[in-house]
């Protein structure tokens, strides 16, 4: 993947956790690789068809100069969220904050964070067997297209489907959805079970009716198996609830 580097980039700001660095500016540098395919800019000799690092460059300046945060972590999602957004070809970013005159009684020569994300195709499946559900599946999609770092891509047809598991008694209205999203896949499932509580889902017993059930069958081409998330998705390809739906939006994956 082509990248653009950007290095030493010097920004004098106030952040920190200290009152006096909230009033007193001191030098923030950051260090920034934008990973983007810039084939198409170097065979037409076009700047548009590229990141123009002056723009990326004043972005982050802005980002940084019209913001007070207590944590360099905070400055430097911030900065990387909005280099996401403003330039819709990048497919990846990392990014270092250094913060050289860092308020330490230790001698050192720099201290910083670096924040590394990459846009990933994700497939979620969504469904609900409680009150109205198909108002509760227009919200639940319109909150994730709400949600800082996902865009919804593709939204299948709904359709009705038997309850699975033996526990849920009520019919289900299902979908899929195809997200654009840069958050990480744990960060994505709590953004996700944000939403489900939001709208209503408590989590008593499995299986059972449920106002709203959001599940990450793909992201990108990752296999994750912990304790809390299991990609691809366990047994999708064995429910027809996920199947049908996904197949209309993503006939690649079959």
């Amino acid at each position: 993947m082509d990248k653009i580097l950007i290095r030493g980039l010097e920004i004098p700001a106030c952040h920190g956790v200290n009152p006096p660095e909230k009033v007193n500016p001191q030098p923030f540098i950051f260090d920034v690789d934008i990973a983007a395919d810039f084939y198409r800019a170097a065979k037409r000799d076009d700047l548009s068809l590229t990141v123009n690092y002056s723009s990326a460059c004043r972005l982050i300046t802005e980002v940084v100069s019209s913001n007070t945060f207590d944590l360099i972590e905070k400055l430097a999602y911030e900065c990387v969220f909005a280099l996401f957004e403003n330039f819709s070809s990048v497919s990846g970013i990392s990014l270092t904050v250094w913060k050289p005159q860092a308020p330490m009684k230790r001698k050192f020569s720099n201290v910083g964070v670096t924040v590394s994300l990459k846009r990933e195709s994700v497939y979620l499946s969504l469904g609900s067997s409680l009150g109205d559900k198909k108002a509760t599946l227009d919200t639940a999609i319109e909150k994730l297209n709400k949600t800082r770092g996902i865009s919804v891509q593709k939204v299948s047809e709904y359709i009705a489907t038997e309850p699975y598991g033996g526990v849920a008694k009520n019919e289900f209205l299902n979908c899929a959805v195809q997200i654009s999203t840069i958050l990480p896949p744990h960060t994505l499932l709590d953004e996700i079970q944000r939403i489900e509580a939001e709208c209503g889902r408590v989590r008593n017993k499995r299986w059972e009716d449920r106002t709203l059930d959001i599940d990450i069958i793909f992201y990108g081409d990752k296999t994750i198996r912990d304790e809390r998330l299991t990609v691809p998705h366990r047994d999708w390809n064995n429910r027809d609830f996920v199947k049908i739906p996904l197949k209309s939006i993503a006939p690649q994956l079959f």
